[in-house]
C-alpha cells in the first residue's frame, strides 16, 4: 500500500526579498472560522477585524520595488483602501520549491501560502476549507484542483494554459510565416532558426531543473484532446508512453525535446543554462523558443526593451487536425489551519479580494479565476483556434489512485519529475540511449505500479 507523500512543486527559483519575517499565527485548529468564501461581501464582511496576516509565496520578483509590473506592495496598498485594519506582510523565497515543503510541515509560514504539491488527501491537515466543492465551483474556476472529498482548500491565483514562449522577430528572420501545429513542423522550424539566425532555437533551461518538469503539463488534454485523460484514463493505461503513430500523446511531447537536443537545436552546453538570464536572452532575440506555461510570458516581456517581440503559441500537437490546450491553475492559495480565527477570516477576505478586485490575474498574463469571467489577456492572441479545457475530476472512489501509482512508479508526473525529463536531454546529447528505450522504461515502471496498486488496465 502506498503511503501518502507530500512533494514540493516545481517553481521558478527566485531571489529572496522579505517584507516581514514569516511565522505561524499562534492560533489553534480548534478555533477555526466557520466563514466560507461565498458568504464574503467585499467591503462589508470583516470590516471590524483588526489584525496582521502573513503571505508566503514564490513570487520574489513581485517583492521588488523595481518590478516592472504591479508589485506586492502596490497590491497591498490597494487592499488597504478597502480594509485599512488588515495589515498584510509578504515573504517571498529564493528556493520556494524546497522551503515551502519544510515550512508547511513545520507550520512556520504564516497565514496564506501558495500550496506546494501536496497530495489531496493531506490538504485538510494543513489548510482550512473555503467551503463545499459544489459551492466553490460556482465561485471560482478550477476549484477541484485543491479539493478533497466535498471540500475545497485552495483558490488559484490565476489560470494558465500549456504552450510555447517564442520570439516573433526571430521567427520572422527565420522566414517562419505560420506557427507550427505538429511536432514535425516544429522541428522543421527550429532548423530554420538555426540556419538563418544566431538564436538558440529551443532553450531547455536544463540547469534550473523545475523547468524540465514543466514538460509534463502537455501530456494530457493538450496532447490527447481528451479532458478525462489525466485524472481518469492515464491511471488505467498500461503503456501511456508508447508511440500512438499519429503524432499525439505523451510520446510525441517528450520526443520533441529529445529530437531537438539530438539535432543540435538547443544550447551548446545544457549544464550551463541559466533561468534568470534566459528571460533577457529571449527578449533580445538570442533565444527562439522555450517550452513553458503562460505565466512566463509577462516575465519575458518585462525582461528587456523588446517586450512586443515575445509571443505565446499553442504546443505543436494536433489531434485529428485540431489543437487543444490544458487549462490549469497556477499556484493555489491556502489558509493556515493553525492561524487564529481572526487571521483565517482576514486571510480569506484577502484571497477573495485578490481574486475578484485586484486585477492580479490579467496583470500577470493569466486567466481570471472568478467564475463567470471569460475574458482572456492579450497574450492568447495565437490561441484563437485552440480549444481550452480543464481536466475532469477523477472518478469517485479513485481520487487517490493517480497519486499512488505516480508515486510508486517513481516517475513523478507533474510533481517531482524534473530529473526524469532532464535524463531525456542527457541521453539525447550523449547519444547513449534511444528515445524508444527511455519510453519503454517508463512504460514498465508505470505498469508495475498499476499492478502494485490494483489499478485495472483498461487502455
Amino acid at each position: 500500500m502506498n503511503f501518502k507523500k507530500i512533494i514540493a512543486a516545481g517553481v521558478a527559483a527566485l531571489s529572496l526579498v522579505s517584507f516581514a519575517a514569516c511565522g505561524s499565527s499562534n492560533g489553534s485548529s480548534g478555533n477555526q472560522t466557520d466563514m466560507t468564501y461565498d458568504k464574503i461581501e467585499l467591503g462589508k464582511t470583516g470590516k471590524d477585524i483588526k489584525t496582521s496576516i502573513k503571505f508566503y509565496n514564490g513570487r520574489t520578483d513581485m517583492g521588488l520595488d523595481s518590478y516592472p509590473g504591479k508589485n506586492w506592495k502596490s497590491y497591498i496598498a490597494d487592499f488597504n483602501k478597502m480594509y485599512p485594519n488588515i495589515k498584510v506582510s509578504v515573504q517571498t523565497d529564493s528556493n520556494y520549491a524546497d522551503n515551502a515543503l519544510t515550512r508547511l510541515q513545520g507550520g512556520d509560514w504564516g497565514d496564506i501560502m501558495m500550496i506546494p504539491s501536496v497530495d489531496k488527501s493531506e490538504l485538510s491537515n494543513y489548510f482550512i476549507s473555503y467551503g463545499s466543492l459544489d459551492t466553490m465551483k460556482k465561485q471560482v474556476k478550477l476549484a477541484s484542483e485543491k479539493a478533497y472529498g466535498d471540500k475545497s482548500y485552495g483558490v488559484a491565483t490565476d489560470g494558465q494554459t500549456s504552450g510555447v514562449v517564442y520570439n516573433k522577430a526571430v521567427f520572422k528572420k527565420a522566414g517562419i510565416t505560420e506557427l507550427p501545429t505538429t511536432p514535425d513542423e516544429f522541428i522543421k522550424d527550429l532548423k530554420l532558426i538555426k540556419s538563418k539566425t544566431d538564436a538558440v532555437p529551443l532553450y531547455t533551461n536544463y540547469a534550473a531543473g523545475w523547468t524540465m518538469g514543466a514538460w509534463d503539463a502537455y501530456i494530457g488534454t493538450t496532447a490527447t484532446g481528451d479532458d478525462t485523460y489525466m485524472n481518469q484514463k492515464l491511471v488505467h493505461t498500461k503503456a501511456p508512453f508508447k508511440n500512438p503513430g499519429d503524432g499525439t500523446h505523451a510520446y510525441n511531447v517528450y520526443k520533441v525535446l529529445y529530437d531537438a537536443v539530438a539535432d543540435d537545436l538547443t544550447e551548446d552546453d545544457y549544464s550551463t543554462t541559466d533561468w534568470e538570464t534566459s528571460k533577457t536572452k529571449i527578449n533580445n532575440g538570442e533565444i527562439g523558443t522555450m517550452v513553458l506555461g503562460a505565466w512566463a510570458v509577462t516575465q519575458m516581456q518585462q525582461a528587456g526593451d523588446h517586450g512586443d517581440d515575445i509571443g505565446y503559441m499553442p504546443f505543436p500537437i494536433s489531434v485529428k487536425g485540431k489543437q487543444y490546450a490544458t487549462m490549469g491553475g497556477n499556484y493555489s492559495m491556502g489558509i493556515n489551519k493553525k492561524s487564529s480565527k481572526d487571521n483565517q477570516e482576514a486571510a480569506m477576505i484577502f484571497v477573495k479580494w485578490l481574486t475578484e478586485k485586484s486585477g492580479y490575474a490579467k496583470n500577470e498574463g493569466g486567466i481570471p479565476i472568478k467564475y463567470g469571467d471569460e475574458s482572456l489577456p492579450s497574450i492568447y492572441e495565437d490561441f484563437k483556434n485552440v480549444t481550452m479545457k480543464s481536466d475532469v475530476d477523477a472518478i469517485k472512489g479513485e481520487e487517490d489512485l493517480f497519486a499512488d501509482v505516480n508515486s510508486d512508479s517513481e516517475l513523478g508526473i507533474n510533481t517531482n519529475g524534473n530529473k526524469r525529463v532532464q535524463a531525456i536531454v542527457e541521453h539525447a546529447a550523449n547519444k547513449d540511449k534511444s528515445f524508444d528505450s527511455i519510453m519503454s522504461d517508463w512504460n514498465k515502471a508505470w505498469y508495475q505500479a498499476m499492478q502494485d496498486d490494483d489499478a485495472e488496465a483498461k487502455y
